[in-house]
């Protein structure tokens, strides 16, 4: 058991057993923007007696302690973000992959909510396809996310 993941849990009130803390190992370390299956499936590949339902429950449980956030960016489907910070989205449309974009890239000149609605939190998806070479990775979640995993060891 990785006891830094597992420091980071306790210190958010989450009872750190075997598989949350596989199951935080890959999704707070990760660059993707994974669906519940595919952290159940990357857990497993290294966990094999984990639970659908498990998977489940702990990603409902780091969301609402706020170490990862629910996404809905395609209707219907939901990925998970490591990335708590304020930031937009892109949405490679050739590979599906999302990329985390800045909070100050994008500049928003006007915002007004429709009457008798409160804007509680918005953000900019971009949909497109990214120039970057195959292969390349964009910078920033996975190396923060294992930074502070590693200083809290």
């Amino acid at each position: 058991m990785d006891r830094g993941t597992a420091d980071l849990l306790e210190r958010h009130g989450i009872q750190p057993s075997a598989q949350r803390v596989a199951v935080a190992d890959y999704v707070l370390r990760t660059a993707e923007h994974p669906s519940a299956d595919l952290v159940w499936a990357r857990v497993r590949s290294g966990f094999p007696f984990v639970s659908r339902a498990t998977v489940y429950n702990t990603l409902n449980l780091l969301v609402e302690r706020k170490l990862l956030r629910a996404l809905v960016l395609a209707e219907g489907k939901v990925v998970f973000d490591p990335n708590v910070d304020q930031h937009h989205h892109f949405i490679d449309e050739t590979t599906g992959r999302i990329h985390d974009v800045p909070w100050d890239a994008v500049e928003i000149s006007r915002l007004a909510p429709p009457r008798g609605f409160d804007v509680h939190e918005y953000q900019v998806v971009m949909r497109g396809t990214c120039g970057a070479p195959k292969g390349a990775r964009p910078a920033g979640t996975a190396a923060r996310r294992a930074r502070e995993v590693a200083r809290s060891k």
